[in-house]
Parts: C-alpha cells; structure tokens; sequence
C-alpha cells in the first residue's frame, strides 16, 4: 500500500463545525435568491461572507486550503453580487459592449479562476512532495 493510500487530512472539530454552519447560512442566502425573499437573500450574505472570511484565515498556512478557500469566498461574492441585481432590478442595465451590469459579478469569479489556476498550475506541481498540497 502506498503512503498517499494512509494518507489522512485532518480538520480540528471547531473548524468543521464552522464550515458545517457557513453552509447552512450559504443555503439560505440561495434559498432566498431562488424564492425572491430578499430581505433573507440579502441577510444572509452577512454571516455567509464572515464564516468564509474566517476559514480562509485559519487555513493561511496551508496554500491548498487558503486558495480553495478564497476562491470560494470570491464566489460567494460573485454570487451575491449578482443576487442583489436581480433583487434591485438592476441586472438587465447596460454597461456598454454588450455586457449588463450582472456581468460585473464576472470580475471576482475569474479572480477565483485565478487563484485556483496558481494553485493548479504553479504551487502544487511545484510542492509535490508537500504532503500538505492535495
């Protein structure tokens, strides 16, 4: 059996309780969106974007996990951003060459992209024998 095989990542109790409830507030916040409850919709990026905040932090010394996590917290963002357009009835505005004021939500999507293609591409080809590079 290989040592990759025996392998385990573990994640200390508080921190996957709070990863645990970030996405229930992350549920919400959609559940608002789909069900145009904006008063939840937009409460909920609160706390959503807080938690994702916090767990990015408390992983900024494992590269794999902070940029994984970043991008998540750009997408949520990214996704916030293009509910409240809808919400406000913004989302359909002309911003010039063809693109609507939603598609700014394009920004910290590719910044996202972004960091993961540094991960993928740069970092872990690089660490592969860190075996904290997943």
């Amino acid at each position: 059996m290989s040592s990759s095989t025996n392998s385990y990542y573990n994640i200390p109790v508080a921190y996957r309780k709070m990863e645990n409830l970030h996405i229930v507030f992350w549920i919400f916040k959609d559940i608002g969106w789909c069900m145009n409850f904006k008063w939840l919709g937009i409460l909920m990026i609160i706390p959503t974007m807080i938690i994702s905040i916090v767990i990015a932090w408390r992983t900024r010394k494992i590269v794999s996990e902070l940029c994984h996590n970043l991008a998540i917290t750009v997408w949520i963002s990214a996704n916030s951003f293009w509910m409240c357009t809808e919400f406000f009835g913004i989302d359909h505005v002309a911003i010039g060459f063809g693109f609507n004021v939603k598609h700014l939500a394009m920004i910290p999507f590719v910044i996202g992209v972004i960091i993961l293609a540094y991960y993928y591409i740069w970092y872990k080809p690089k660490h592969q024998e860190d075996p904290q590079t997943l």
